[in-house]
């Protein structure tokens, strides 16, 4: 009884406050830091706070911004609790849960979430695995080394071969991701601050677009992109005293594969394609939120590849395994549909912040301010990846 009653002791405790972004380019002309360090003034100035209040830093283990070079680059006087987490995408949702950590236990009073990179103009993380050197290849216990030297050495190339499985398995089509490219750079088109607002896509030019590691083209992998966007987590209670509506956190919780191995992504090829982090992220995500996928007005899903959002609408129960091809042609995650996914683009048409701009659209969405509002919305789910681990969050809008 004591473990159930602590699974639901954060639910709703804690709260976004602020939100803040830089915008989104191919090149940026700052550096990593200098990205950082204006979401997170925007999104402290944005919950009516000041530098002197942030004690709490919760960072990305992919982002180049240091925790100490940040603090410093705000001014903070406080920091008494920073934490990181990973891996890459998987991380902006479980950052949130560090964050709530901190607060529940009063190591922290306000947290700032970030993630900022030059994802366009300098380390460009979709060229692969750089270095086949000692650090990843024969030692250290990792899988790595069974596929690096083979030439399997990006993320695009293992999503393919998901996608590939899931084709001959569950005769999904070409089209059935072109859709989900469409519904993104749907959204897009309506969003101002989107890369690739203004700029139509038809299933047509999606079909012709060129291949890059099949089935996967040019429309199904995310934009790289430069920029940044951060978060102010503090207690519901401290949020309804701020400058804005707060954005309640209903759950938060991660999950990895049954079989997961040692490495990065690339261990998936050769245990069971099915068995994704994500899964078991979503089974405890809605046994704590206390909510079903079901009950979601929005959500914004995690979309390095068109592949990785339709697999995850499986591991998270939006649909039955298998079946994500159907669900999705039913017009459901489009606008007017029961769930409206990736209402800002998402990382394809948005831009690629690794995640977890969507956890910023989401709280847009709870506050009633973004682009393409999704009227009466009070339940918004966001995942972070599907794999090697995965996480997910229900945000919720404040009665």
């Amino acid at each position: 009884m004591i473990e159930e009653d602590l699974a639901f002791l954060a639910r709703d405790k804690c709260a976004v406050a602020g939100i803040g972004a830089t915008e989104f380019s191919k090149d940026s002309g700052r550096s990593s830091l200098q990205l950082a360090t204006e979401a997170a003034r925007a999104a402290i100035a944005d919950a009516g706070l000041t530098p002197a209040d942030i004690d709490g830093i919760v960072r990305c283990d992919f982002d180049t911004t240091t925790t100490s070079n940040l603090a410093v680059s705000l001014g903070l006087r406080n920091l008494s609790f920073w934490a990181d987490t990973g891996p890459g995408g998987s991380a902006p949702c479980m950052q949130l849960a560090i964050a709530i950590g901190a607060l529940m236990t009063g190591q922290a009073k306000a947290v700032v979430v970030y993630r900022a990179l030059n994802g366009r103009s300098e380390s460009r993380l979709g060229a692969g695995v750089p270095g086949m050197d000692s650090k990843r290849v024969g030692g250290q216990g990792l899988f790595d080394e069974f596929y690096l030297p083979w030439g399997l050495i990006s993320a695009g190339q293992t999503f393919a071969m998901l996608a590939e499985w899931h084709m001959r398995t569950y005769g999904t089509r070409q089209e059935h991701l072109g859709m989900l490219a469409l519904i993104c750079r749907e959204a897009a088109n309506r969003t101002p601050h989107a890369q690739m607002h203004g700029r139509t896509l038809t299933m047509d030019e999606y079909l012709a677009s060129r291949p890059i590691s099949l089935p996967l083209r040019l429309f199904d992998f995310c934009l790289e992109t430069d920029g940044a966007v951060a978060a102010v987590l503090t207690t519901t209670e401290r949020a309804r005293d701020l400058a804005k509506p707060p954005v309640l956190i209903r759950a938060v919780a991660g999950g990895k594969a049954n079989d997961a191995r040692a490495g990065m992504m690339f261990p998936l090829v050769t245990r069971g394609m099915d068995d994704l982090g994500g899964a078991q992220a979503g089974r405890e995500l809605w046994r704590r939120a206390g909510v079903g996928p079901g009950e979601m007005d929005v959500a914004q899903i995690y979309d390095c590849f068109t592949i990785s959002l339709l697999v995850q609408l499986e591991a998270f129960g939006f649909c039955p395994r298998g079946e994500a091809g159907p669900y999705i042609e039913s017009g459901a995650l489009a606008r007017g549909g029961s769930m409206p996914i990736n209402t800002a683009g998402g990382n394809m048409s948005e831009g690629y912040i690794h995640g977890m701009n969507h956890v910023i659209e989401a709280v847009r969405q709870m506050r009633g301010t973004a682009a393409n509002q999704v009227e009466g919305a009070e339940l918004c789910a966001v995942t972070s990846g599907p794999l090697p681990v995965g996480s997910g969050a229900v945000l919720r809008r404040d009665s």
